[in-house]
């Protein structure tokens, strides 16, 4: 027997799935500990370090119910219950408290349908102009929605199909205990006994047609009613079949039975810790590494850490408002309390909404419009409930960099041991360089703190920076990227001004007015206007070459490039070649977005692909043109893509060299077509745009050794966060610089050195100015550091 476990185990920590026979065998077996140490390595592949849980508001909007269950304490009956339903206005009441107290999530729990046993709820339903408890439930949800911003999670019992499409789109998510495929248990004197509604057949065409109907759902099942392992085992396997066909389960509860007072199990023992844990962890064996597997934390107090073990990668909702209603002998933990418990057992307490992260994600999928609109702009890149109240552009500091998590906790272990490698040179699987973008708590310190003093043996303690000028000669385009709030058609209007086009002697001339103010470098770029051809590009070069002959020439996308070529016939490397030949000096290498085809599709899906960016930068290098490098990240992207992008980049710069430096580009949402449209979160969070530097200097050692920071996307004190978190140089004094303003960024247009020099020495670091490529500048004289004119002349 033994051996048979430990071979079952072995293959289910390689993949293979575990059927109805395997179970039975470890159901068996006499030694756990090697049950709960597969489930807990099996969690930490799904999950790594992060159990979630979600602030909610508890609202009982009815305690009747026509189900007598033998352990429930909830439903009461018409003379018991003070009100038949909760009114709208205190349905509302409890759920402002709860916003007010930061709340997320609202659930509505109720009875199951009352209305079929009891006349009083009846009644009750026709005073308050419905027709039945499904009916009030969507009104309620609908308004608590509207009115206070939370998102519902309804637990309205067993549905038909038609009502669960009354509730669908008034819900963020909906749940439906299974609690168990054991139909004795409803036989007379059974937990289920008098209870309609519980039999498995039941729960499970409700379940099966929320599937149908694409609505994340959250199941589970009870432990300790009277069923057996085996039992248990046939009720998880029941899920997970509904799960292959639907994929609609977004979690999986593995609740244990608590006595009370007062029902007919009052005197029934309780499952032991033991066997609670064995449960859990064949929930983790059965379904994998990627469901999520919760355990409410109020019924196993001071007893967290063996639910860790065992697999448990989530609390559930936890309220600082409201009882547990369906426990209210078990207190709520405090948050801080619920934190503290689960750092000491290794984790990280992460927040998350009432639909789950990994559902989050794809919230378009599985809710109504305008719920899939307020996920996603209340979520990060894991599908986790954003952290923080910084948006890239918008002026504001970031939260302050702490690294005081690092002594609290030793990080884990895998994360040093990547921090390691890429501290050595060595290149990261795509899963690594994930790993670290997830990095939260004591990990995210250790990932900070890593890229910092790389930085600093790599580079000194200097912060660099250009002085600038950015022209950007037309913001008409014929793409129509959705993140983009620069381009505009010929005739379009904008909140940011009109369409325009620079001539080649404006070009010049404001080139020439750079090089009087200090400047080294023009930065040309622009929509890629309809009436221009390669030569149009040529030209602006030549404008620039003829005003000032000795300025640097930074200019052009690969878009623009591809564009050029096309319009006269030749190859994106022998366009490149001309304009290298009339004095083209370096070419940004924006335009990349994210580097994955998935998320261009979404984002740009008429520009560039993948690997016609990485083709046309590869042919700038092959001719002797460098280019830097840039990602724009924080819409529909997750840290999958970001790592693939950065694993391209790495690759690129292996083979040719050319890529003098990495721009991490925080998406600004505010004016953002995309984001308008309900598509696209609202940027990356403060932690994952700082983390994006500091991966960026991991992943990328020792090949691209130039971090740049935004001071235009992250405010100063944000690029002072990410110098200290792996970045080395602030970029350009940016003249002109009119894009990020066209989003709703609200940051300056211009930084003279003294700003500059704020931010490097307010961190203790010295500050030095550069050429493009890198190379000691010699220092302007003092120039005045009134902006540009804000507006271009509109000859368009």
């Amino acid at each position: 027997m033994a051996d048979s476990a430990q071979r079952i185990l072995a293959d289910v920590g390689a993949g293979r799935r575990l059927d109805a026979d395997g179970a039975a065998i470890l159901a068996a077996a006499p030694e756990p500990g090697s049950i709960l140490a597969t489930a807990e390595a099996l969690t930490l592949a799904g999950h790594g370090t992060a159990v979630g849980w979600s602030r909610k508001v508890f609202i009982p909007l009815t305690r009747l119910c026509r189900n007598r269950c033998a352990y429930c304490t909830f439903a009461e009956t018409p003379r018991g219950a003070h009100h038949a339903y909760l009114s709208p206005d205190q349905a509302l009441a409890i759920a402002r408290s709860g916003a007010l107290s930061g709340c997320r999530e609202a659930l509505l729990t109720l009875g199951e349908k009352p209305e079929l046993r009891h006349p009083a709820a009846r009644e009750a339903l026709a005073a308050l102009g419905f027709a039945s408890t499904v009916e009030y439930v969507a009104a309620i949800a609908r308004r608590i929605f509207d009115e206070t911003g939370l998102m519902p999670h309804l637990n309205p019992g067993t549905l038909s199909a038609d009502e669960i499409a009354q509730l669908r789109p008034v819900a963020a998510s909906m749940g439906l205990m299974l609690e168990s495929t054991a139909t004795r248990l409803g036989e007379r004197g059974g937990a289920h006994w008098k209870c309609p509604d519980k039999h498995p057949d039941v729960r499970l065409a409700t379940l099966r047609a929320a599937g149908e109907q694409a609505v994340a759902t959250t199941s589970g099942i009870l432990v300790g009613i009277g069923e057996t392992r085996l039992e248990r085992i046939d009720a998880l396997l029941a899920l997970r079949d509904l799960h292959d066909r639907h994929g609609h389960i977004q979690e999986i509860i593995v609740q244990n039975f608590r006595a009370k007072p007062r029902t007919a199990m009052a005197n029934s023992p309780e499952p032991t810790l033991a066997e609670h844990q064995w449960t859990i962890a064949i929930a983790r064996l059965i379904f994998g590494p990627e469901m999520s597997i919760q355990a409410p934390p109020n019924l196993r107090a001071g007893e967290l850490d063996a639910l860790i073990r065992a697999g448990v990668n989530d609390w559930g909702g936890v309220s600082p408002v409201t009882p547990d209603h369906v426990n209210p002998e078990a207190v709520w933990p405090q948050i801080a309390t619920l934190r503290r418990a689960t750092e000491a057992a290794g984790r990280e307490l992460v927040e998350r909404l009432a639909l789950g992260p990994g559902f989050a994600r794809e919230a378009a999928r599985w809710t109504a419009p305008d719920i899939a609109r307020a996920i996603l702009r209340h979520t990060d890149a894991a599908g986790f409930a954003r952290d923080d109240d910084w948006h890239a552009g918008s002026g504001a500091p970031l939260p302050p960099l702490s690294r005081s998590s690092a002594d609290a906790r030793t990080p884990a272990n895998p994360v040093l041991d990547l921090i390691d490698r890429a501290s050595a040179g060595h290149a990261l699987s795509e899963d690594a360089v994930i790993t670290l973008f997830e990095a939260r708590g004591s990990d995210y310190a250790a990932v900070i703190d890593a890229a910092d003093r790389l930085r600093a043996a790599t580079l000194g303690e200097g912060v660099s920076f250009v002085t600038n000028c950015n022209i950007n000669y037309t913001n008409i385009c014929q793409h129509r990227c959705g993140f983009c709030a620069f381009a505009k058609g010929r005739s379009a209007e904008s909140l940011r001004g009109p369409a325009y086009v620079l001539s080649a002697d404006e070009v010049g001339r404001r080139a020439l007015e750079a090089r009087g103010r200090g400047a080294t470098e023009v930065c040309l770029q622009g929509g890629i206007h309809p009436a221009y051809t390669g030569q149009s590009y040529l030209d602006i070069v030549a404008a620039v070459r003829a005003a000032v002959p000795d300025m640097h020439i930074h200019a052009f996308s690969p878009l623009e490039i591809r564009h050029g070529a096309a319009t006269l016939g030749l190859s994106p490397a022998a366009f490149l070649r001309r304009l290298r030949d009339a004095g083209l000096g370096s070419l940004p290498g924006t335009a990349a977005e994210v580097l994955d085809d998935e998320v261009r599709a979404q984002l740009c899906p008429d520009k560039l692909t993948t690997d016609e960016w990485l083709s046309i930068v590869r042919a700038a290098h092959e001719v002797g043109v460098p280019t830097t490098s840039t990602i724009m990240f924080g819409h529909v992207d997750t840290p999958r893509h970001w790592a693939r992008h950065l694993l391209k980049l790495r690759q690129l710069q292996r083979d040719t060299g050319g890529i003098t430096e990495f721009v991490p580009l925080p998406f600004v949402h505010m004016e953002s077509p995309l984001w308008h449209k309900g598509r696209s979160r609202s940027g990356p969070s403060a932690r994952e745009a700082v983390l994006m530097h500091a991966v960026a200097r991991l992943a990328l050692h020792p090949l691209i050794p130039n971090i740049q920071t935004s001071w235009v996307k992250m405010g100063p004190g944000g690029a002072a966060q990410c110098l200290q978190a792996g970045a080395n140089d602030l970029g350009g004094t940016l003249m002109y610089e009119s894009i990020t303003r066209a989003a709703g960024g609200l940051n300056g247009q211009e930084m003279d050195s003294a700003g500059m020099n704020h931010i490097a020495t307010g961190i203790g670091r010295p500050l030095w100015r550069r050429t493009t490529l890198y190379q000691r500048a010699d220092a302007p004289r003092d120039m005045p550091s009134a902006a540009c004119p804000v507006q271009p002349a509109c000859v368009g």
